[in-house]
């Protein structure tokens, strides 16, 4: 059994929610964003929803758990619950904060101070899930020193009928509690609207709008001639532009739609096989043939190039090309890449062969490449 506690963190107090917080409640819970990411919470939400979670979370402190107000110089920017500590001693916490409040760190502070304050107590495990396009809360583990643990593919119902995966967290009482960095930061102005861009050729964040183009790009024959592995369905095509925000925030890889100077899809970039202890990464491209010809890659591979070494601790870009693919091979000899050598027999084809891979590699600048 929790004790109920008042806790402090920072400049906020978590206290066990009254009447009063009733009506902020309501907006809380009204707003668009919560009732996004809180599919089970009534919408639209009225007042007497809020005065029955009041009432609701007394039974929350009789049946072992916690349920606070997060309050801040007495007024309500939000709320935080921790589950019924488990036989094994563990639980789980989660939070939603007030629109009033969001963008001030108060989820990050109460998520530690919470967490804090729950090993303090002899809890031996916290646990914290997020839904994978929940950047804002996945920041929020990572930075509060929670570990990922993996994924729950469609473990959340959405009011759409959609199905979304859920991120698995959990800091143990053993843990340090260092915030964990990201590897790969976002571009300047955030993951959706940051961009690259030397004024010809655009790289912005694969979006779930661009799953068409995306579709139709891996579906050309000049594409799929050099793909590998079995081919997607038009839902997973989605499903994966959904993810790049979540494989990038975690440092997996960068998911680039690569577009012109108007906007318009051309290809697709991609910083993969990410591998910080060595300091390496490997780039991959795909353009739509309507583009080729332009010096469009070549542009994009070398901003993603640049842009890496100016802004992450990765010492080696390398890619991997099809002996026949002489196209992709000009790309990266332009864009400053050197052939590193051939790995025979590497490709697989549909026909049962295989072909020879030539890798390139581009190092950090001022590092010669030997010859």
């Amino acid at each position: 059994m929790l004790p109920r506690e008042v806790i402090a963190v920072g400049s906020l107090v978590l206290r066990p929610p009254v009447d009063a917080d009733a009506p902020a409640v309501r907006v809380t819970c009204d707003d668009p964003l919560t009732a996004r990411y809180l599919p089970l919470v009534p919408s639209p939400y009225t007042l007497e929803d809020a005065h029955e979670y009041v009432r609701w979370a007394k039974t929350v402190w009789e049946a072992g758990g916690a349920e606070f107000a997060i309050t801040e110089d007495g007024r309500y920017v939000g709320s935080a619950g921790v589950q019924p500590v488990s036989a094994y001693g563990t639980t789980e916490i989660g939070f939603v904060v007030a629109p009033w409040a969001r963008g001030r760190g108060v989820a990050g502070a109460v998520a530690r101070g919470l967490t804090e304050w729950l090993l303090d107590h002899g809890v031996e495990r916290v646990e914290l899930e997020a839904e994978m396009g929940n950047l804002a809360s996945l920041k929020v583990a990572y930075r509060a020193g929670f570990t990922e643990e993996g994924r729950r593919r469609d473990a959340k119902a959405l009011r759409d009928g959609r199905r979304a995966d859920l991120v698995s967290f959990a800091r143990l009482a053993r843990d340090t509690g260092a915030p964990v960095r990201p590897a790969l930061p976002f571009f300047e102005g955030g993951f959706e609207r940051g961009e690259l861009s030397d004024g010809v050729v655009r790289l912005t964040s694969l979006a779930v709008a661009d799953a068409a183009e995306f579709r139709r790009m891996l579906n050309d024959p000049s594409v799929a001639q050099f793909g590998v592995g079995p081919g997607d369905s038009p839902e997973d095509d989605v499903r994966r532009c959904r993810a790049t925000g979540y494989l990038w925030l975690s440092g997996q890889r960068i998911e680039l739609a690569v577009r012109d100077a108007a906007g318009t899809f051309a290809g697709h970039l991609q910083l993969v096989n990410v591998m910080p202890v060595f300091g390496q990464a490997m780039i991959g491209y795909s353009l739509l043939p309507e583009f080729r010809g332009k010096g469009l890659m070549t542009r994009a591979v070398r901003l993603l190039s640049d842009w890496t070494f100016a802004n992450t601790s990765l010492h080696r870009l390398v890619a991997g090309t099809d002996a026949a693919n002489t196209a992709s091979q000009a790309v990266l000899e332009r864009a400053g890449f050197v052939r590193e050598g051939v790995r025979p027999e590497f490709f697989p084809q549909a026909d049962g062969s295989r072909t020879d891979e030539i890798s390139w590699l581009r190092l950090r600048p001022g590092r010669a490449i030997s010859s």
